[in-house]
């Protein structure tokens, strides 16, 4: 035997004092509780899994609505309604009346529904399709009014015309009224010979320049001659 083990072994174990009673007492206590507790959720679970299973066999009830309860027991209604392919929401203040409410897939809540429910109202599906039956007449009778409206306009003549509106800028003749056809001048550029002022010809005017080229600066046409008939 080792030597330490003897040595603790023969040693005595310390005094129980009051608070670790306590203690012990208080742990066996909670533990009970939470047996308790545990199979009475057990029985929860049981009754509740019962009642969905009823419900979702019962064709002419789509909805199903649980009493008030815990968190832990709607958490055990929303486990068992998610497991039996149902949609669930819950309802009201917490810790005073706050409830689970069941919905068959196929007949889901509208937006409506929802919201009377979160308001703590109850729903009454007859009072909204009158609502929603009011609000569309109410609607195709604005709609009706408006086209009727929009026709009147139309039919109906401005008030002004705006060529009188702004004459002054315009003018009395304007658009196609001042559009006119325009023809081609076939003697534009023409110049009849009765208003030139020169009336020689080309030939003519060409010998001249070549006169005046070969006359010296201060000599004329006279000089030109003389000189012609010198050299003669």
């Amino acid at each position: 035997m080792d030597l330490l083990g003897s040595i603790l072994k023969s040693m005595d174990a310390p005094p129980t004092t009051e608070v670790d009673k306590k203690a012990k007492e208080e742990r066996v206590k909670l533990k009970k509780l939470q047996m308790q507790e545990k199979k009475k959720n057990a029985v929860f679970r049981a009754k509740t899994e019962k009642e969905v299973t009823e419900f979702i066999k019962d064709t002419k009830q789509t909805r199903m609505k649980f009493p008030p309860m815990t968190r832990i027991q709607r958490s055990i209604v929303h486990d068992v309604a998610e497991i039996a392919g149902l949609t669930t929401f819950s309802f009201g203040e917490d810790e005073i009346d706050r409830y689970v409410m069941l919905f068959k897939k196929e007949f889901p809540p509208s937006d409506e529904e929802l919201e009377a429910y979160r308001n703590g109202e109850e729903f009454d599906p007859d009072s909204t399709g009158k609502s929603k039956d009011e609000s569309q007449s109410t609607e195709d009778s604005d709609s009706v009014e408006v086209a009727q409206s929009s026709t009147k306009h139309s039919k109906q003549p401005p008030p002004t015309y705006y060529k009188d509106k702004y004459k002054h800028l315009l003018g009395s003749d304007s658009g196609k009224d001042a559009a006119r056809a325009t023809k081609s001048n076939s003697a534009y550029g023409y110049v009849p010979s009765e208003n030139k002022r020169d009336l020689r010809s080309i030939e003519e005017t060409l010998n001249d320049i070549r006169k005046r080229k070969k006359l010296k600066p201060g000599d004329t046409d006279d000089d030109e001659e003389q000189d012609r008939e010198g050299k003669d």
